[in-house]
């Protein structure tokens, strides 16, 4: 064979991979209203930077009739790209073979790839559209999930990890998504559960559609597996490459500092209006994250799970941090379970990967209530507070209007090694709120008075007293909790030069294996 022969051989066999399962499945998954393996990819990635890896790799089972039924690739397509000239690991799972299940060397390739982001300390994005095991090859399958599972583990806070569930996402499979740091799921053509539908059906009884077992809005909205939703792929892809733009290449590097031109010293004087006169009144934080940060750019995770906190990346003078903050508009902005996972495990992923954490706080304490008692409320507000007492990251906080009782202490206090520690006028810092104080400290009186007007123009009169005694930035300012009371429009200002002196920090926690947070 001449060798002309031979690279004709090498391009048609590059061109049979390309096909993966063939043309009428390619139109199929294009019928589904979905991209194939290899479109996604060149989607995510710079143009002309995938660089592939065992394209000509097959299964080596013979069994159920498989060993002629053999397709380049084997239903995953491998190899590193670029995302804006930043090397990134990738794989994408092809559901025109073997509806994207996993084989022995399906899961061989994602391991190298895997290993291969570790060693290069690179990002690994991971595209899933798979049916689950591939049933033919067994415990081998099962096996594969297992050694993905680990290197999932062992990358965990060393590289970040992205996964996007473009279609099924079932059993086992499940997990090596779960362990990852962000899951972005795409509305009405992804889903994602333990056990589907017709099995549910057989053991519990429970009649249920794949959609309202596992669709993206129910992990989106319900159980907060999904971080993203997006609308489709193409726009579930746009958010991979935003969100790669806030993070590092791995936890030995900084995040990307990008030209900033939003004015540093730009007050915002509406700022100083945005509190409500009624400290019952609710406002939305989202309206002062979007006034202060570089351009008002913001992006959100899980913004619809738990939405009485509000988490995401933005940037202060070009520099990416994460952002956590009370939402008043939303319960109050109280913290219940929900809240405290959210906020814990994204608290835990800035502190990782060197993302300065800045907090909003406005917290009237935690939920009370039967219900988060029985579900372990203090467990779970532990694992906040052990998340920020943890972090060596910068902290800068902010106190907008309550922060009362535990939740005070929880939300990045001063003791909880808050590095500065701001508050405007309109804070009110205390074990707990004037109304239920009064109705603690005043009790005795407050049984004796009989005149029910006699009886409310006392409390209030009491309130206001406690209020401005206790209630107030300057009493924790007086002990230095506080470290300044600054005047809300300079917020912006006063962030960003704080996030510069705290650019050299240096702060190591006591040597141990690992922490045992409360999960």
């Amino acid at each position: 064979m001449s060798i002309e022969d031979k690279i004709k051989r090498l391009l048609d066999k590059r061109e049979e991979a390309k096909l993966g399962g063939g043309q009428k499945r390619i139109d199929a998954q294009h019928g589904r209203g979905k991209f194939t393996a290899r479109e996604r990819l060149e989607l995510l990635l710079d143009e002309g930077s995938f660089e592939e890896f065992d394209m000509f790799v097959t299964h080596r089972t013979t069994e159920f009739g498989l060993a002629n039924k053999k397709y380049l690739s084997d239903g995953v397509i491998t190899g590193h790209g670029t995302i804006d000239g930043r090397v990134v690991y990738v794989f994408s799972q092809d559901f025109t073979v073997f509806g994207g299940s996993l084989s022995e060397t399906f899961a061989l390739k994602i391991c190298k790839v895997m290993d291969q982001a570790m060693k290069m300390g690179a990002p690994l994005i991971g595209i899933n559209d798979s049916g689950g095991a591939r049933i033919q090859e067994g415990v081998r399958s099962l096996a594969g999930y297992a050694e993905i599972f680990e290197r999932n583990i062992l990358a965990s806070g060393v590289i970040p990890q992205i996964s996007a569930i473009f279609g099924p996402c079932a059993g086992g499979a499940v997990y090596s998504p779960a362990l990852t740091d962000f899951i972005i799921m795409s509305d009405q053509s992804s889903y994602m559960f333990v056990t589907g539908p017709r099995v549910t059906k057989t053991v519990t009884g429970e009649d249920i559609s794949t959609e309202d077992l596992g669709g993206a809005q129910i992990h989106g909205k319900k159980s907060g597996v999904a971080h993203f939703i997006a609308e489709d792929e193409k726009e579930g892809i746009s958010l991979i490459r935003k969100l790669m733009s806030y993070l590092p290449q791995n936890n030995l590097e900084d995040p990307p500092i990008i030209e900033n031109n939003d004015p540093i010293d730009r007050t915002e004087d509406l700022l100083n209006q945005v509190i409500p006169e009624d400290p019952n009144k609710p406002y939305d934080i989202l309206d002062i994250i979007h006034t202060i940060i570089d351009d008002g750019e913001f992006l959100e995770t899980q913004r619809n799970y738990a939405r009485n906190i509000v988490t995401g990346f933005g940037r202060f003078d070009g520099m990416p941090v994460g952002i956590a903050a009370n939402q008043p508009n939303y319960l109050a902005g109280v913290l219940d379970i929900n809240a405290s996972r959210k906020a814990g495990r994204f608290v835990r992923f800035c502190d990782a990967f060197n993302l300065p954490i800045v907090t909003l706080v406005d917290v009237p304490g935690f939920l009370p209530g039967s219900s988060q008692e029985y579900g372990g409320i203090i467990i779970h507000g532990a694992k906040l507070m052990f998340a920020y007492g943890e972090a060596t990251v910068p902290k800068v906080t902010i106190t907008l209007r309550k922060s009362y009782g535990g939740a005070h202490d929880v939300m990045s206090s001063k003791q909880l090694r808050g590095d500065i520690n701001y508050a405007w006028p309109s804070a009110e810092i205390a074990v707990m709120g004037p109304a239920g104080a009064v109705e603690i400290l005043e009790r005795k009186k407050i049984n004796e008075i009989g005149d029910p007007e006699e009886k409310e123009k006392f409390i209030k009169e009491k309130e206001k007293e406690y209020r401005e005694v206790f209630a107030n930035p300057y009493e924790a300012a007086k002990y230095g909790y506080i470290d300044d009371v600054i005047e809300p429009r300079n917020t912006r200002f006063r962030i960003i030069r704080a996030l510069r002196t705290l650019a050299t920090k240096k702060e190591v926690n006591p040597p141990k294996k690992h922490g045992n947070i409360p999960l």
